[in-house]
């Protein structure tokens, strides 16, 4: 998964310098940390605003913005080394810069970033993903080993999908390759009930679990409006199938307790929660004696916000935050075909984010949704269709993975990758015009920093 091998770089770059980095860790849920070298040193990190494209750059061309030549307007942290750079008094200050100006780049400590911003690549090398290969380097604390998760949207493997192994296929490497991998599964494993949504009643077979296994999924939320599909027997059933999988199912169960349960995964040092609920109605709600899923009713499908529902959701939040390193709460709400989040939406992020989720991440739309920065967390309102049946609109074939880099329970930085559904509705990534107009259906609908300019 990591780079096994770097060459040593002997560089000296405006008053950096270039270090041999130290063997990558094993990775896995097993990996020991290494531990941190005698030399205190931490990447300077260049960063972007969110919504402009990638930036790499070559040692030469990063060693230019540094002494001030190029088309950036450049603002730097004190102390950097940046000759060429407008001086703010703080960290916060050049990311603020930043956020209101996609013409701006910044200079900061590695300490200082934050997922509001983008890290230039320099040499190869994401001073987030990868700083112990980084070149550019000034003192301060080591980083931690970097750990990376992966989310996806509604994930449908039945119906019009005619071969779940197919339209997985794609985008497996990509999976494969996150510390941790999570996505909402919107079906049952059983069809032993009578559909209850008539033609829309999704059961995929039971063979799709080793197939999303191998795609690399660690979790995968129940808390959505098709678990109840056929019923009380084939919930449950699906819930056991799972669990007698290397897949962690969550958010819905045999009555509100199991709905409730967290999904945790531990990777390393660092351990991931996972809670979800269902916001839609359709799949029962779990109560202390039935099975369903874990509920909020709010607008538009479930009648007004119930303060109860939520508050309910808020305690399971704050217990698990005091449990885990981050919190991921993926709720299943807001309004179908549109890129615009309902604004009830927002007011129960805020309560979620304020019981400790470190990242919301919702679904149900079938189309992009923008994002909010709430906080120190990251609300992003929809993913998309990761893999499902919906080819009658361009954007229900369209979506992101969402990538969030953790050091230890902080969050550093987030990408969103985007891409499109084939005829036989598997993901490819795309790039170019494509994936530009993907990435402005969610920055126009998005607000506070990922906002476009």
């Amino acid at each position: 998964m990591r780079r096994t091998a770097v060459a040593t770089l002997l560089l000296v770059i405006a008053g950096c310098t270039a270090e041999q980095p130290a063997s990558p860790a094993p990775d896995g849920p097993g990996a020991v940390e290494s531990p941190p070298p005698e030399s205190s040193r931490q990447p300077l990190v260049l960063v972007t605003h969110l919504t402009v494209p990638p930036v790499r750059m070559s040692l030469a061309a990063a060693r230019k913005v540094l002494a001030g030549s190029g088309e950036w307007r450049v603002v730097a942290a004190p102390g950097v080394p940046a000759t060429g750079a407008v001086r703010v008094r703080s960290t916060r200050a050049v990311l603020r810069e930043v956020e209101r100006d996609p013409g701006t780049l910044g200079v900061l400590p590695a300490t200082g970033v934050g997922p509001t911003v983008r890290a230039v690549v320099v040499a190869g090398f994401d001073p987030i993903r990868d700083p112990a290969f980084y070149p550019l380097t000034v003192p301060g604390p080591v980083a931690p080993r970097p750990r990376t998760l992966g989310l996806v949207g509604d994930i449908m493997l039945s119906r019009g999908v005619q071969d779940p192994a197919g339209a997985l296929a794609p985008l497996t490497p990509l999976l494969r390759g996150y510390d941790v991998t999570v996505g909402n599964l919107e079906s049952t494993l059983s069809d032993d009930g009578a559909p209850q949504q008539g033609g829309d009643s999704f059961a995929a077979r039971p063979s799709v679990i080793p197939l999303l296994e191998s795609a690399g999924f660690d979790a995968l939320s129940l808390a959505n409006n098709h678990t109840g599909d056929y019923q009380d027997a084939a919930l449950l059933e699906t819930v056991r199938r799972l669990q007698g999988s290397s897949i962690r199912p969550f958010g819905a169960g045999a009555d509100l307790a199991a709905a409730g349960r967290a999904a945790v995964v531990r990777v390393g040092t660092t351990s991931f929660g996972f809670v979800g609920f269902n916001a839609i109605g359709e799949t029962p709600m779990a109560t202390r004696e039935a099975p369903g899923a874990l509920s909020v009713r709010m607008p538009p499908r479930t009648g007004p916000l119930n303060r109860d529902d939520l508050a309910q959701v808020a305690r399971l939040v704050q217990r698990l935050d005091h449990r885990v390193d981050v919190v991921v709460v993926m709720p299943h709400w807001g309004t179908q075909y549109t890129h615009r989040p309902e604004p009830i939406q927002r007011q129960v992020a805020m309560r979620l984010v304020s019981a400790g989720a470190d990242l919301v991440v919702g679904g149900h739309p079938h189309w992009v949704q923008g994002m909010d920065r709430v906080r120190r967390a990251v609300v992003v309102h929809s993913l998309g269709n990761f893999v499902f049946d919906m080819d009658f609109m361009t954007e229900t074939q369209q979506g992101v993975v969402l990538e969030a880099t953790f050091w230890g329970a902080t969050l550093k930085a987030i990408a969103l990758v985007p891409y499109r559904m084939d005829g036989s509705f598997a993901p490819h990534l795309v790039d170019g015009a494509e994936a530009t107009a993907i990435l402005s259906d969610i920055w126009r609908t998005s607000t506070g920093p990922f906002r476009a300019r």
